[in-house]
C-alpha cells in the first residue's frame, strides 16, 4: 500500500452512471432546437414528433410489423405496470426476479395485484432463478437484464414457443444493448434514458399479437387508473399507438429521443449498439479479471450483462461499505467516475456504465484511477 501513485490522464467524461446515463459524445443542448416546445401535445406538429418517435423505435430497435409500440408514462417502472395492472389475472403467474427491479414486480403482484394463482422465483445478486421452471400455460414477469446486478437471461429460450400464457419483459437496460426475442415477447418494455442515454419520465410499451388479444379479451378484477388503460369499449385505442400519448409527454424530451435514434442509427445501428457494449464491457471483464481487490457479482461469465458490469471486494479484512464510500468520494473528487457505486440493496462494490454512448477511451482511463482509489481507500480504512 506504500507504492501508490495518483494517476495523471482523467476521462474525457467522468459520468458512469447506469441511469440517467450519459448523453453521446458531441452532444449538445443545440441539437433540441426543432423541438415543439409550446404545441399542444395532440397538435400535428406535436403529433408529428411522437409518430417519428414511434416509428423511429420500430426501425433502430428493428420491431417486427406485427407489434405496436407506444409512449407510456412513468418511465419503464410505468409500463411495466401498465402491463401488469391490465393484464394480470386471467391465468396463474411467475415472476422470475434477481435483483432489485424484479423483486418490485414480485412486491406489486403479492401485495398490489394480490393475484390468486401465483408462483415467485428469486435468486440471489449475481444469480439467475431457475428459469427452467417456467411453464408454458402460465405467464411469466421478467426483466431480461439485471440493472442492479449485472446479469442478464442468456436466451429466451427457456420460454416455450408453445406457450399458452404471455410474457411481460422488462428490458430497459437491455434494449439497444442485447438481441431480444421477439417471438418469445409479448410485452417488452424500456425507458429513454437507458442505453441510449435519453432523458427520464417516458415508458415504451411494445405489444405483440397475443398481447393485443389479452388486453381485448380479459377484464381484470381491479380498477385501472386512466394512465392504465389501452382498451376502449373492448377493443385496443389505437389512437395511442399513433402518438396520441395517454397524458401528456414532454416534447423536449421526445426531441431529445429522436436525437437519440438518429444517433444510435449514425453508429451502425443495432448490432453496432450490441457491438459496441460488448466489447465496452469486455475493458471492464479484463480489469476485474486481472485484480486483486474485486471480482464480478455475477460468477458465471455467459450471464454477465454488457451494459451495467458490476464488480464486489474481496479483502474481508475491510468494511467494504466503508470502502465504497471512501472510492466514491475519491473518484467524485478527482472528477474521475461519479454516480458508479452499487445498487443500494446490492453487495458493497462498484457498477460501471459500459453501453454504446460511454467512449471506449475513457473507460481505459478510468481503470488505474479505481486501483488507485481503492489502494488509497483500503490504506485508510487500515490506519496505514
Amino acid at each position: 500500500m506504500t507504492n501508490n501513485p495518483k494517476p495523471t490522464v482523467k476521462p474525457e467524461d467522468p459520468r458512469f452512471s447506469p441511469g440517467p446515463t450519459r448523453k453521446p459524445k458531441g452532444w449538445t443542448l443545440s441539437k433540441l432546437e426543432n423541438a415543439a416546445l409550446g404545441r399542444n401535445h395532440r397538435s400535428a406538429p406535436a403529433k408529428a414528433k411522437l409518430k417519428r418517435a414511434i416509428d423511429r423505435t420500430r426501425e433502430v430497435l428493428q420491431v417486427p410489423d406485427t407489434h405496436r409500440i407506444a409512449i407510456v408514462p412513468g418511465s419503464d417502472t410505468g409500463a411495466v405496470e401498465l402491463a401488469m395492472w391490465a393484464m394480470l389475472g386471467q391465468r396463474g403467474v411467475d415472476v422470475f426476479a434477481w435483483e432489485a427491479f424484479g423483486k418490485d414486480w414480485i412486491t406489486d403482484a403479492i401485495e398490489q395485484l394480490d393475484l390468486d394463482d401465483l408462483r415467485t422465483f428469486e435468486g440471489e445478486y449475481g444469480e439467475l432463478p431457475d428459469l427452467s421452471a417456467a411453464q408454458p400455460d402460465r405467464d411469466i414477469v421478467f426483466t431480461w437484464n439485471g440493472t442492479t446486478a449485472g446479469v442478464r437471461v442468456p436466451n429466451a429460450d427457456w420460454i416455450s414457443a408453445g406457450r399458452e400464457g404471455i410474457t411481460i419483459c422488462d428490458a430497459t437496460s437491455a434494449a439497444f444493448a442485447q438481441p431480444l426475442d421477439w417471438d418469445k415477447l409479448d410485452v417488452v418494455t424500456y425507458s429513454w434514458q437507458k442505453v441510449l442515454g435519453g432523458e427520464a419520465a417516458h415508458g415504451m410499451l411494445i405489444l405483440s399479437p397475443r398481447a393485443v388479444e389479452r388486453l381485448e379479451t380479459y377484464t381484470p378484477p381491479r380498477p385501472l387508473p386512466k394512465l392504465f388503460r389501452l382498451v376502449k369499449d373492448g377493443k385496443l385505442d389505437e389512437s395511442v399507438f399513433e402518438g396520441s400519448t395517454i397524458n401528456t409527454p414532454s416534447l423536449l424530451c421526445t426531441e431529445d429521443y429522436l436525437v437519440a435514434l438518429d444517433w444510435a442509427e449514425a453508429q451502425g445501428g443495432l448490432k453496432a449498439l450490441h457491438a459496441k457494449a460488448t466489447s465496452n464491457a469486455k475493458i471492464i471483464d479484463d480489469f476485474i479479471e486481472a485484480s486483486d481487490w474485486c471480482v464480478h457479482l455475477c460468477k458465471d461469465k455467459a450471464l454477465r450483462s454488457n451494459t451495467g458490469v458490476c464488480l464486489r471486494f474481496t479483502d474481508g479484512s475491510l468494511d467494504h461499505d466503508a470502502l465504497q464510500a471512501g472510492m466514491l468520494k475519491r473518484l467524485a473528487e478527482e472528477d474521475v467516475a461519479v454516480d458508479c457505486g452499487a445498487y443500494r440493496t446490492a453487495p458493497s462494490g462498484l457498477r460501471i456504465w459500459t453501453a454504446a454512448t460511454v467512449d471506449p477511451d475513457d473507460l481505459h482511463k478510468l481503470l488505474p484511477w479505481l486501483d488507485w482509489a481503492y489502494r488509497d481507500t483500503a490504506k485508510e480504512l487500515m490506519g496505514a
